[in-house]
């Protein structure tokens, strides 16, 4: 069984003043996740990853569309889907007055948790997310890491199936990051399946399967290693000062095809180091840099629309 089924699912926002027209987040969008994958929501500025994480969130129901949650209808039988999930938000959603179980022995109430079991629950969510040790400290005293771990852990505190997160390292430092996806990685292993919207490359890179969103649209889904090797071969970046004339006798010359990205020309092409020396030649004095690389997830990107990733989308 999928632990994620979306068919066709559309989403728009209604104008927000009748001089306005409505704003269409999500167009057509079908794609599953894999029981036990950590799968990766990806997109820019208006790319529809917010909307879609708060439509499996059950924070609003879609427009149009399908979505099942372990073979649950979301729109159908809404409180069997959120009984299935666990949500982390970006936002913060602890009390930083309470002690770390205080703050979990509330989250538990809320879903009809209490006494040994619920103390049990307690004990385990915490020494999964490493803070057994914890428990009685308030929240106000502890570093950014630990407040988010805590949140993992009121995510994973009525035994979910699918655990949503929005952002989960937003605003940590790289090694707290490192810490929580080592978390991630771990609570993975135990069985959980995880979707998670990311702004960056390198977290894209550690799930198992990522979407790719822009402008409400799907323009990529698989492994990134796969959506990489699409590309294929070297990405070279050329910097000279007539862009538009230089691809087009690039074309010319030497029968290769190229797009101006940002400022630079692109080519994607096989053993790109052996092409550098042949481009040099054959425009002396035209060029001002080159450089390789091999494909990342922001080349996929740029090979799927054109143009580079912008930062995180946002509600209207």
């Amino acid at each position: 069984m999928n632990a994620v089924s979306v068919e066709n699912l559309t989403h728009t926002y209604p104008a927000k003043r009748p001089s306005k027209t409505p704003r269409q987040a999500l167009n057509g969008i079908n794609f599953q996740i894999h029981e036990g994958e950590i799968f990766g929501l990806l997109g820019p500025n208006g790319g529809g990853k917010s909307t879609l994480f708060h439509i499996l969130s059950t924070y609003f129901p879609p427009t149009r569309g399908h979505v099942e949650i372990f073979g649950v209808d979301l729109l159908r039988d809404i409180e069997a889907v959120r009984r299935k999930i666990g949500v982390v938000f970006q936002a913060p959603g602890l009390d930083p007055k309470l002690t770390v179980q205080e703050n979990l022995k509330h989250q538990g109430h809320l879903y009809g948790l209490s006494g040994e079991i619920l103390a049990r629950r307690i004990r385990d969510v915490l020494g999964r997310v490493g803070l057994a040790d914890r428990a009685g400290e308030f929240v106000e005293t502890l570093s950014g890491g630990m407040k988010r771990r805590v949140e993992l852990a009121k995510g994973l505190l009525h035994q979910p199936k699918l655990l949503v997160l929005d952002e989960p390292t937003t605003g940590l430092d790289p090694v707290v990051r490192r810490e929580i996806w080592a978390h991630l990685k771990d609570l993975q292993e135990s069985g959980a399946t995880i979707a998670l919207t990311t702004h960056l490359m390198d977290e894209a890179d550690l799930c198992d399967r990522i979407a790719i969103l822009n402008h409400g649209q799907l323009v990529a889904l698989g492994r990134p290693k796969d959506l990489k090797a699409e590309i294929g071969g070297d990405v070279i970046s050329v910097e000279a000062e007539d862009l538009p004339a230089l691809g087009a006798d690039l074309e010319r010359k030497l029968s290769v095809k190229s797009t101006i990205v940002d400022g630079m020309l692109r080519i994607e092409l096989e053993r790109g180091h052996e092409f550098i020396p042949l481009l040099v030649g054959a425009f002396p004095g035209r060029i001002k840099s080159v450089t390789l690389g091999k494909p990342s997830i922001e080349d996929v990107f740029i090979h799927k629309t054109g143009h580079r990733f912008g930062t995180e989308d946002r509600l209207p």
